[in-house]
């Protein structure tokens, strides 16, 4: 064997070790979103999403005061468009619904494993304590995806049935048609995902923390509870821009023209820093802790 034969093996030897791991990596990736989507509480979860712009909308309908000016932002205009169902929608569930299953997702990601027995085999190599986290965070962050634009296309469906619907007056006061509005209800979607990718990060870190899953989940859930009332009193307001929570209903500002795009990139940036520092908690814990079952 000539010497560069000898030196271009190593090469590939190294090659097909890391193009293996990565075909590991993926494929536990969409074994565990199979394993989180196949799950019944998954879909009661998001069912239960997709009811709440149905009840507003269905709400509004059949009330003689659906303009009356009271009530939560968006609900006045429903009855102008039906467009802004899905708005209003995300309005009500991101205080505290989408941050409950979130919570329930995040919080069992690792305590749920513990609990069953089944973490000890989840960290047979090739998967590892590092990849398991990294995997368990993204199948949360997809749920959060799935969850928003499940609250924001229920909410188009059934504004469609039952509102009239066409251009769309804006925050700003410019009409925009109806493509236009739907780009900007998957753009409001999407904020509201990166809103919740802090929070399920904090849950995967109270996860790595016990092997009950229903504390952890509850421990998520109120600490996102916590965070909106801290939010709310003008005595921590200098703690405001620090809360995981501080941006989550500035989506708003994508309904004007031009979009303005500088809350978006200040809930990206806060929401990015509680995922770098619980995710290095979640792993400092978890990469030191005894599995025993």
């Amino acid at each position: 064997m000539s010497s560069s034969d000898s030196g271009a093996t190593p090469v590939r030897s190294g090659l097909t070790e890391r193009r293996n791991r990565r075909s590991v990596g993926l494929g536990f990736f969409a074994s565990e979103l199979a394993v989180l989507f196949r799950r019944r509480r998954t879909w009661a979860m998001l069912l239960a999403l997709a009811a709440v712009p149905i009840l507003i909308a269905v709400a509004v309908r059949i009330s003689s005061s659906g303009s009356s000016g009271r009530g939560p932002a968006f609900i006045d205009s429903i009855t102008q468009n039906g467009l802004f169902v899905g708005v209003a929608g995300l309005t009500i569930a991101i205080p505290l619904f989408l941050p409950l299953t979130v919570g329930v997702v995040s919080g069992d990601s690792i305590a749920g494993e513990a609990n069953t027995a089944t973490l000890r085999y989840l960290l047979v190599s090739p998967v590892g304590r590092i990849r398991l986290l990294v995997v368990k965070y993204l199948a949360a962050a997809v749920f959060c995806l799935a969850a928003t634009l499940t609250l924001s296309i229920a909410g188009i469906l059934i504004g469609i049935a039952l509102f009239p619907v066409g251009p769309v007056t804006l925050l700003s006061g410019d009409t925009v048609s109806i493509g236009d509005s739907l780009v900007r209800s998957l753009l409001i979607a999407l904020y509201a995902t990166v809103s919740l990718l802090g929070l399920s990060a904090i849950g995967l870190f109270i996860s790595t923390l016990t092997d009950a899953p229903v504390g952890a989940m509850a421990a998520t859930v109120v600490l996102s509870i916590v965070a909106q009332v801290l939010d709310s009193l003008s005595q921590t307001e200098w703690l405001h821009p620090w809360l995981f929570s501080h941006y989550w209903l500035n989506f708003a500002d994508l309904l004007r023209q031009p979009i303005e795009w500088s809350s978006f990139g200040q809930n990206a940036l806060l929401q990015l820093g509680y995922v770098f520092v619980f995710g290095a908690l979640a792993y400092g814990r978890f990469s030191s802790k005894d599995i025993l079952s």
